[in-house]
């Protein structure tokens, strides 16, 4: 096992930043009303301007029943130009829209120079969510955008701070593995002294396939409480990798694919109807946009074994983070996502040894 860096957190990359904003509401349907909404928006600032100095990027896909914006370009030229917003699924126009808008304002040379395609993925939280209304707004990417922006200046100068997880922005309605899920984060400190952070946004998988450290969880905990109706077992689960490293964009999709590794030890099956899509960033070769590479060997090859062990870790320890980290949550229709129960879940993983 690689340790973990200071905060436990995708935040340890330097320069990395995560935002969020809640949206949580209990009105009348229209028209006396907005209806109940439980979602929000979550962004990941890898730090500085994208747009001016891309970073190297590649995606996998493990089950595509989803959407993320932004992922065939940055396929395309291997590049990530503006930071990674992740929402609910009938949200995403709104906050690509809001994103363009937001990012066109910090930058005069966006829409003139060249046009971005902002990334934004996402998860479905109808479950809990009404997802016939519009619930995000303008104002709430914003909130989001610039909180990430203030905890990556705060990364930079190594003062970063854990960012919330569970039931949280983009996380707020989600659920996972039969329990309230949501945001959640790790990372590794690899033998260079690299670091790999992983930010997941976890909607996925049934209570019977929940696994811990080997330990089938799920069909060990007692039952939930007669009458609950379950979340239905596909979702999506949207995992971002950033490291410091020095990796091209060969290499990131490598790493990025060994996201489904960590999410097969937590139970998921990549079921039928979820969306597993995968994201890594690495700053160490980030170059100015239309310049030449960064001079410096790039890590490949057999080199790359560190970082794909830290992917791994990192993105099993985040799903559990999720987890343990939202409590239940009740939202439309009185639907229920019931936090995971942390005492029973310790005391199963002392009878079997793990602890």
């Amino acid at each position: 096992m690689l340790p973990p860096g200071p905060t436990a957190s995708i935040a340890d990359v330097p320069g990395a930043g995560v935002g969020h904003a809640m949206v949580w509401r209990d009105e009348p349907d229209p028209p006396a009303g907005r209806g109940v909404a439980r979602t929000g928006v979550t962004v990941l600032d890898p730090g500085g301007n994208l747009f001016r100095r891309p970073v190297p990027a590649g995606g996998a896909v493990l089950n595509g029943a989803g959407e993320c914006t932004g992922f065939l370009s940055a396929a395309e030229w291997g590049l990530a130009e503006t930071p990674v917003f992740l929402t609910s699924t009938m949200q995403v126009g709104r906050v690509y829209d809001a994103a363009c808008e937001l990012l066109m304002a910090e930058d005069p040379g966006i829409g003139t120079d060249d046009v971005i395609i902002p990334i934004v993925a996402e998860c479905d939280d109808s479950f809990l969510s009404d997802a016939r209304r519009m619930q995000v707004s303008a104002a709430d990417v914003a909130t989001a955008l610039a909180a990430a922006r203030a905890a990556a200046a705060a990364s930079a100068a190594r003062a970063g701070q854990p960012p919330a997880e569970g039931a949280v922005g983009a996380g707020t309605g989600m659920s996972c593995l039969g329990f309230k899920g949501g945001i959640g984060t790790a990372s590794r400190v690899l033998p260079s002294g690299h670091t790999v952070g992983v930010l997941v946004l976890a909607n996925f998988g049934g209570r019977e396939r929940l696994t811990i450290d080997g330990v089938p969880a799920g069909r060990l905990l007692p039952p939930l409480p007669s009458g609950h109706q379950a979340e239905p077992p596909a979702g999506s689960c949207i995992t971002v990798v950033l490291t410091d490293g020095p990796l091209d964009a060969a290499s990131c999709s490598r790493l990025a694919r060994r996201a489904g590794l960590g999410l097969a030890r937590t139970g998921s099956i990549a079921s039928h109807g979820s969306g597993e899509i995968f994201l890594a960033l690495a700053t160490g070769l980030r170059s100015a946009r239309g310049g030449p590479p960064v001079p410096g060997p790039a890590i490949t090859g057999s080199g790359l074994d560190p970082f794909f062990a830290g992917v791994v870790e990192a993105t099993e320890e985040a799903v559990l983070n999720c987890l343990l980290a939202a409590p239940t949550v009740t939202g439309r229709a009185g639907h229920t996502s019931y936090g995971l129960p942390a005492g029973q879940v310790r005391d199963l993983l002392a009878a079997a040894g793990r602890i």
